[in-house]
């Protein structure tokens, strides 16, 4: 079994494809890195251990194929782990239970390794994840923010989306799943009347924004203090909906959008970045969302190559950066 010291710490999926072009980088660059992903591999071949006492703080992970040191992990990459199940062989409420141990135990270790440099930490991430809270902050780093309203009165709602002469769309609070007839299904932004708003509004908060009147959408890559932005040129509203028919080109960001990103990174505590605005004809930048830990290697290759290496480069250097 081999030893890995100073190694670079993954937390993801086996399915994460982008993960993949990260640690070729760092493979390139002989530096060591560990894959894993608690959710799943704790349950198949894989163990935490975690010992505080008057010694200090030590622990190991061990995979079938290595044996890691807690203390020696330079950085920790949480990209897109697997949510913490019970074991295949527990359900009912031992699988619930399972479920909730290893979320707070091993979740926790994770989360506390102190000289480790996270990228992003999963308590920042998850603070950052709140579109609420993301709004707020967009309007205090000075971000053009549209008009927005989250409720679950229904006279409120048909009220905002009346009063919006653009017009005004629905957007998801969270990526929650959801099935059609078994089948996955996907709730894009879209626009939305106040005569099509019924009761199901009551049901729970629901986020409704006045259009911008875009002349494209930008996506924003902000890894450290560098910062990729891309034009993206799509026939829908949302673009995520047809990837295949939009167009990603690099555009220029404006200094006081760059001042922005800095200062709304730094107020969340993360390093990484995904931030979408809606770009008018005029050029003024209207502030969408951020995603603490969104996708990239949708971008063009150019892109998606240099954003590797850049969170390359933030791994590798570990706490000195």
């Amino acid at each position: 079994m081999a030893d890995t010291n100073g190694s670079v710490l993954v937390l993801t999926n086996a399915q994460d494809v982008t993960a993949d072009l990260v640690l070729r980088v760092l493979a390139e660059r002989a530096v060591p890195a560990v894959r894993v992903d608690p959710g799943l591999d704790l349950h198949t071949g894989s163990s935490l251990t975690a010992s505080y006492g008057p010694r200090g703080r030590r622990g190991i992970l061990r995979t079938p194929s290595r044996s890691l040191d807690l203390a020696t992990v330079r950085s920790v990459w949480v990209r897109r782990p697997t949510r913490y199940e019970g074991p295949p062989e527990l359900d009912g409420q031992d699988a619930a239970f399972a479920a909730a141990q290893s979320f707070w135990g091993a979740g926790g270790i994770l989360a506390s390794l102190a000289d480790a440099h996270y990228v992003n930490h999963p308590w920042a991430n998850r603070a950052a994840e709140y579109k609420p809270a993301q709004l707020a902050a967009a309007g205090r780093h000075g971000f053009r923010v549209p008009e927005t309203l989250i409720t679950n009165d229904l006279p409120t709602a048909r009220d905002f989306v009346r009063r919006q002469v653009g017009g005004a769309v629905y957007k998801p609070l969270w990526n929650t799943a959801y099935t059609v007839q078994g089948r996955p299904h996907q709730v894009w932004v879209r626009a939305v009347g106040a005569a099509e708003l019924t009761v199901g509004v009551e049901h729970c908060p629901h986020l409704f924004q006045a259009v911008v009147g875009k002349a494209f959408d930008a996506r924003v890559t902000a890894v450290g203090d560098r910062l990729f932005a891309t034009r993206i040129d799509s026939p829908d509203l949302d673009w995520r909906r047809r990837q295949d028919r939009m167009v990603c080109t690099p555009v220029d960001l404006p200094g006081a959008v760059r001042e922005a990103v800095a200062a709304y990174l730094a107020e969340f505590g993360l390093v990484y970045g995904a931030f979408d605005f809606a770009v008018t004809y005029s050029r003024e930048w209207h502030f969408l969302e951020c995603n603490p830990n969104g996708q990239w290697a949708w971008q063009p290759p150019e892109t998606t190559a240099v954003i590797a290496r850049a969170i390359a480069d933030l791994l590798e250097r570990g706490r000195d950066v």
